[in-house]
């Protein structure tokens, strides 16, 4: 589904600050694959990931999305498969515009700008069934501003209106660091069931060691710009959180 072949990323190439972001990676990921990605800081990792996005474009090498040359495809354009969710739950919602009107943006992000959707009975039931799956309670408040929620809330609504419109890649761009642990606990299992639910190829960039060890397919960790391990679901199943917290021992 996503195929990285000898991607490098370097940012203000030829001056003293110049930054070897990412060297070389080669990676390929499976359709239905849950990658997580850890990493210091400095490692590369959110750069990988904007490189998948296209919010960065590669100095060099090539990527791929089922079967595309996206190399050079801006992120507007990846929409058609992509989905992301951002560290801040501000980022993938619109304050002012209620739940139910943020659903209807999400629902026609690829669509041409000519076709609607409207926001009939059958639409509000669709919207309200997905809400009820949360557990919050929210899906009798679809007339709320969307500002007026919280930021579990919010990053909780924001995965489930990836998959409002077509998407094969979600993108999960620390979507937690910024809960409380309750919150980030219901975003994690959501974006788990989603990814399950809809065969979704999906990459999860993450601080946190126990949700890399908890939840994908796959784990890798990066470091200056290299994969340092890379482990598929048979060697993930084996790896104790122990071995996980040695890594960056």
């Amino acid at each position: 589904m996503i195929g990285i072949n000898n991607i490098h990323k370097v940012f203000n190439k030829g001056k003293a600050n110049q930054v070897n972001a990412v060297n070389g990676i080669n990676l390929q990921i499976n359709n239905g694959e849950f990658v997580v990605i850890v990493g210091s800081n400095g490692s590369g990792k959110t750069t990988l990931l904007n490189l998948v996005s296209g919010s960065v474009i590669p100095t060099s090498g090539t990527i791929s999305i089922d079967g595309h040359d996206v190399t050079t495809m801006p992120d507007y354009k990846r929409s058609e498969w992509i989905a992301r969710v951002f560290q801040n739950p501000l980022s993938g919602t619109a304050s002012d515009l209620s739940i139910l009107d943020n659903f209807r943006l999400a629902a026609i992000r690829t669509k041409p700008k000519g076709l609607s959707i409207g926001v009939d009975d059958a639409f509000k039931k669709q919207v309200k069934e997905k809400i009820a799956s949360l557990g919050m309670g929210l899906e009798n408040k679809i007339a709320q501003p969307m500002g007026t929620l919280s930021g579990g809330q919010r990053q909780a609504l924001t995965l489930l209106m990836s998959i409002m419109d077509s998407c094969k890649v979600l993108l999960l761009d620390e979507p937690t660091a910024a809960l409380d642990p309750r919150s980030a606990e219901v975003v994690m299992k959501t974006a788990d069931k989603l990814v399950k639910d809809f065969n979704l190829t999906s990459i999860l960039i993450t601080h946190n060691l126990k949700d890399g060890y908890n939840y994908g397919t796959r784990i890798i960790q990066m470091g200056e710009g290299t994969i340092l391990h890379d482990l598929d679901t048979d060697k993930k199943a084996k790896l104790k959180q122990s071995d996980l917290f040695d890594w960056f021992g």
